[in-house]
């Protein structure tokens, strides 16, 4: 599906049902107190914007937001919002997503269950939550080799299996793609059904961008990933050179936020590269622009808002489709109100 007057493709745990037009809360008295009820009092809020959630800097309020800090907190609040029927979504770092101004009607869970082990054996367990740059480290500094091709890239360990999290292989021959799925052995997920079931790579179904999370309203509640150990000096190498490559050619978040590539792959030709071609680096609707480093990424120069972001998405289209015939598809996720 597109952006603009059309829809984008949906996060995970939402599903077009609760989308709306309305700025009406779906959540009555009632639900509002059986959550207070079933989930911690104290890390539950209402009316919190999303945008200082999202690395866009973009997102109306929620009903309610509530802090996970745990795996099984994290199953007990998703439970909580399918037994009463609030529509929900689980909120990691908030990369790959452009939330709508008016924000999202229902329950956002932030997912802040981190805790990890990694053994002798190179085998790390990490909470859905945690963060793969903050895993990356630990790994290189005890020797265990795999995590390292991804460092820079904002993903929570949920996040990573969602997408398959990925990164072109070292430099200088950057031949291939690494995917997360390689060093992947399994992941606790909450099941759609209300089980808890552990999978394997083979029932994971990956692809490019891709993994059965896209497919059904699974939840991820941690994983497990298989590393090997490597020189620490040669891993090191890796992380320093990927930074520099990514700092040459991405804009950094700090300065202008951003969710990456807004569209998917072009197999020979490249997404950018069109965009590019067509003249529309530096293109600027609002407080959304095309950046001049990467053609396929729009950073958030101050104050965008949702609409400009999927105005500006909607002139790359047009204007792409009309000088090489080509309809680029968005990648990033759209949630709740436009």
């Amino acid at each position: 599906m597109r952006c603009g007057v059309q829809r984008l493709r949906l996060a995970p745990c939402v599903t077009p049902a609760f989308l709306s037009i309305t700025m009406e809360s779906t959540l009555t008295p009632s639900s509002r107190n059986a959550l207070r009820a079933r989930l911690t009092p104290e890390r539950l809020s209402e009316n919190e914007m999303l945008g200082p959630h999202t690395t866009f800097r973009i997102g109306g309020p929620a009903d309610l937001v509530y802090v996970a800090t745990s795996a099984d907190d994290l199953a007990t609040a998703v439970t909580a919002a399918r037994d009463l029927g609030v529509p929900w979504f689980v909120l990691g770092l908030g990369a790959n997503i452009l939330v709508g101004d008016g924000g999202f009607r229902g329950l956002v869970i932030r997912n802040r269950a981190t805790a990890w082990t990694l053994d002798e054996h190179g085998r790390l367990n990490a909470e859905s939550g945690a963060v793969v740059g903050d895993l990356i480290p630990v790994a290189v500094e005890r020797g265990w080799s795999g995590l390292e091709h991804y460092v820079g890239i904002p993903s929570t360990v949920g996040g990573a299996i969602w997408q398959n999290l990925h990164f072109l292989s070292p430099a200088p021959a950057r031949e291939r793609t690494c995917f997360i799925e390689e060093v992947f052995e399994s992941a606790a997920l909450l099941m759609d059904d209300g089980t808890r079931r552990v999978v394997d790579s083979s029932q994971m179904a990956f692809g490019y961008d891709d993994s059965l999370l896209h497919h059904a309203r699974h939840v991820a509640l941690a994983a497990t990933f298989r590393l090997t150990r490597g020189d620490r000096a040669a891993m090191h190498r890796i992380v320093q050179e990927n930074l520099s490559w990514r700092g040459g050619r991405h804009p950094w978040l700090q300065i202008h936020p951003s969710v990456g590539s807004i569209f998917k792959k072009i197999a020979g030709v490249g997404a950018g590269r069109l965009i590019d071609e067509c003249g529309l680096k530096g293109f600027r609707i609002g407080g959304a622009q095309i950046s001049h480093l990467h053609a396929n990424i729009i950073i958030n120069l101050g104050g965008a808002t949702a609409a400009d972001v999927r105005a500006l998405i909607e002139h790359a289209q047009r204007t792409v489709a009309a000088r090489f015939g080509h309809r680029l598809e968005t990648e990033i996720q759209s949630v709740g109100e436009p």
